[in-house]
């Protein structure tokens, strides 16, 4: 993927690259970096994250692991740039190598969101549709306006399987474990309809942060769909409409003792 391509994406209308980490200590290395705890991938895209010290989550990521020593890992395209410089930085000791991104196409496949390098799959309505579905389950993406956004928790990540609280350590792990154990995230990830332009990634609409958002076909006119993170005093208080997340996300966020 060149620069020149990377230049064309919108934040209306995601794109994605694929990196192969792969080498000796790629395992290693990653289990050191990710939430999710790597030994157990498989050959499906788990969605993790790779948060920063303060335990916000600076690259949003699918991960899966094709065979031993073998990971392919998918980003925003925005965000490439920025996690080739954190690989090379912190895996300066490790021995792995790491491909250079290829773009991989959003789809839904048997009813799921997940990626695709079929050129078949690279059409508007391909993408379209993974936003529709992914905003329904819960799968968000991080772009580069909304990284360093959000608390892993606050995303319902760890409702996912995007978590892992006994792997050891990894990176922001002191914070994210604090606010498990010791505290719950007061605002924390809400599906929502609402009227008016589509907010863009990292909008504030008062005191209610976007996610991300797509235009609502449902509605006659000016509409959106949203993830948004938000206590829900703000929501009760706002024009928003809530809508239901999957069973598994709208549990409490908190640690069920």
């Amino acid at each position: 993927m060149t620069q020149s391509s990377l230049s064309t994406f919108s934040s209306t209308s995601p794109q994605f690259a694929q990196l192969t980490i792969q080498g000796e200590d790629a395992e290693k290395f990653l289990q050191g970096q990710l939430t999710s705890d790597v030994t157990k991938l498989g050959l499906s895209y788990q969605a993790t994250a790779l948060s920063n010290l303060k335990g916000r989550i600076d690259f949003g990521l699918w991960i899966k692991k094709q065979e031993e020593k073998h990971f392919d890992v998918v980003i925003s395209a925005d965000c490439v740039e920025a996690f080739q410089a954190h690989l090379k930085k912190f895996g300066a000791f490790s021995k792995f190598d790491t491909s250079a991104p290829t773009p991989i196409y959003p789809c839904v496949l048997d009813g799921l969101p997940t990626f695709s390098h079929k050129e078949e799959h690279s059409s508007p309505a391909d993408t379209k549709a993974w936003m529709q579905t992914s905003l329904a389950i819960g799968n968000y993406w991080i772009v580069a306006a909304t990284q360093g956004e959000f608390q892993p928790q606050e995303l319902r990540l760890h409702q996912r399987g995007g978590m892992d609280y006994d792997k050891g350590c990894y990176l922001g792990q002191e914070v994210i474990a604090r606010i498990y154990f010791k505290a719950a995230p007061k605002a924390f990830l809400h599906y929502v309809s609402g009227t008016g332009d589509v907010p863009a990634a990292g909008d504030k609409l008062e005191k209610i942060q976007v996610v991300n958002a797509i235009a609502d076909d449902n509605i006659n006119g000016n509409g959106f769909k949203a993830l948004v993170v938000a206590r829900p005093e703000h929501l009760a208080d706002s024009e928003l409409t809530i809508l239901d997340l999957p069973p598994a996300l709208q549990a409490d966020v908190a640690r069920q003792k």
